[in-house]
């Protein structure tokens, strides 16, 4: 049975009534990849289990060289290994593992606000989303480094022009997920381009998803941010070239194929002229290159026009392995009814 049965807005009408019974017998799940991040994940799991206490909280540690397993294990978190080095490995490790209703992605390094966990819960719930990014609000001068708020302006400006004006702060590592948001998610890439990935999945299955600003404080003295920002910069710069390739051929193609076209016309307009003129043509190889450069700009849009097909095929693939797995909202209704 589907959430159209009943109305959401019934649905938000009995969470008010009765919200706890309802939300203690859905599964949450704090996911934190981590790092060498013995100084500030203990805060994290701390304020976290505070903030959602039913929630079972995984730390998966990525070859860290410090105490970070120690510490998590200690405070009562779950701490498993990931010995592929890189962040996209280590998400696409939880999303296989983990079996929950709701999950919650964090980093490890105490920059995040906790306390808004719970509203994120609620917000997910009320409006049957997959995926709540939230965008960076830094409390000090000196939370955000200039290097890394240039780039992801940038980048994220990037992601808004060609897939879609949702989302502010691409690069967040606070997010919060539906079941069906990450069993559906295929985790291609390895490193921090993971985050770019998470948010080019939701607008090109055009999920429910929505973006709030929660407050971003400082790292802890002594530790040291894992973003290497021109490397890690020009990987998410390339992911998303990447990713334009594989889910906007046709508009990729063609864009080539216009301006091999327009190189074409602008070489052979003084040939045309003067054939028109004496009726020869002098300058062969040029218009040997000219007609060289309009065949390709045809070769190219049959390119994406094929390729757009083909990407058609995935997305319709990919939408249906997402509508496989059962809505929030559906469990809700179910919650209502057996309530």
């Amino acid at each position: 049975m589907t959430h159209a049965s009943i109305p959401q807005a019934s649905v938000a009408q009995s969470l008010q009534e009765s919200s706890l019974p309802m939300l203690e017998e859905l599964s949450i799940s704090l996911l934190i990849p981590a790092y060498n991040e013995e100084m500030g994940i203990g805060n994290v799991i701390a304020r976290f289990r505070q903030a959602l206490p039913t929630a079972e909280i995984y730390v998966y540690d990525n070859n860290s060289i410090d105490s970070t397993a120690e510490v998590a294990h200690q405070l009562g978190a779950i701490v498993r290994q990931e010995p592929r080095q890189g962040k996209g490995y280590v998400v696409r490790r939880m999303f296989a593992d983990i079996d929950a209703d709701i999950y919650i992605l964090v980093d490890g390094d105490n920059t995040y606000d906790a306390k808004i966990a719970p509203t994120l819960v609620e917000l997910l719930l009320h409006n049957g989303l997959d995926m709540i990014n939230c965008a960076r609000v830094p409390t000090t001068a000196t939370a955000y480094r200039p290097g890394h708020k240039f780039g992801n302006n940038l980048l994220s400006g990037i992601v808004r022009m060609i897939f879609g004006d949702n989302f502010k702060d691409m690069l967040s590592g606070y997010r919060v997920f539906s079941r069906r948001f990450v069993k559906s998610f295929p985790a291609m890439t390895t490193g921090f381009e993971i985050e770019t990935e998470l948010t080019i999945h939701a607008l090109q299955l055009e999920m429910p998803a929505m973006e709030i600003p929660c407050h971003f404080q400082n790292r802890i003295e002594g530790s040291e941010s894992k973003l290497k920002t021109f490397s890690d910069g020009f990987r998410i710069l390339k992911t998303i070239a990447n990713l334009v390739r594989q889910e906007k051929p046709l508009a990729l193609f063609a864009g080539v194929g216009f301006i091999l076209s327009l190189l074409s016309l602008i070489l052979a307009y003084p040939i045309i002229e003067t054939y028109i003129e004496i009726g020869l043509v002098p300058r062969l190889p040029t218009a040997i290159l000219s007609t060289g450069l309009m065949l390709g700009a045809f070769l190219s849009i049959a390119c994406g026009l094929t390729l757009d097909t083909v990407t058609r095929g995935r997305h319709e693939t990919k939408r249906l392995a997402y509508l496989s797995t059962p809505g929030i909202l559906q469990k809700l209704e179910q919650r209502c009814r057996d309530y």
